[in-house]
């Protein structure tokens, strides 16, 4: 064996050693424990209007992100986040398919509320309407 390989696999087996003892160590100070939370809210829908969003930019979700038809992604009001439904925080919404993710935060009027992006299509918006639901996401034992 050259040195040269001699040297990568002492390397790797030091980088290994590493990675170990920092997962080792994440594990026992609860840096990786999260629980799962849920909450009842009221669900109401929103699309890239004009109208419903911002004039200038009806695409752009209020962390930045283009929010386009399809994606499934949710604004929150902002006791919410207060509560661990932070940007990019994925969440199940009950008699809903999958996961959505939180991209777009509602107006400060709003408590406990969530916004389901349904792209442009304000038929399906209007036919949901305003309905309870009970949400679930991954966060941080209190």
């Amino acid at each position: 064996m050259s040195v040269i390989n001699s040297l990568k696999y002492e390397m790797a087996k030091w980088f290994r050693l590493i990675a170990i003892l920092i997962g080792l160590m994440c594990f026992v100070s609860g840096c990786d424990r999260r629980v799962k939370k849920e909450l009842e809210v009221i669900a109401t829908a929103f699309n890239s209007l004009a109208a419903q969003t911002h004039a200038d930019h009806p695409e752009i979700g209020a962390w930045g992100d283009t929010l386009r038809p399809g994606m499934k992604c949710i604004a929150v009001s902002r006791d919410l986040i207060k509560l661990g439904l932070t940007y990019q925080t994925k969440v199940k919404i009950e008699g809903f398919e999958g996961k959505y993710r939180v991209l777009d935060k509602m107006n400060r009027r709003w408590e406990k509320r969530i916004d389901i992006y349904m792209g442009k299509d304000i038929g399906a918006a209007l036919e949901w309407g305003r309905e309870p639901v009970t949400i679930s996401w991954m966060g941080k034992p209190e």
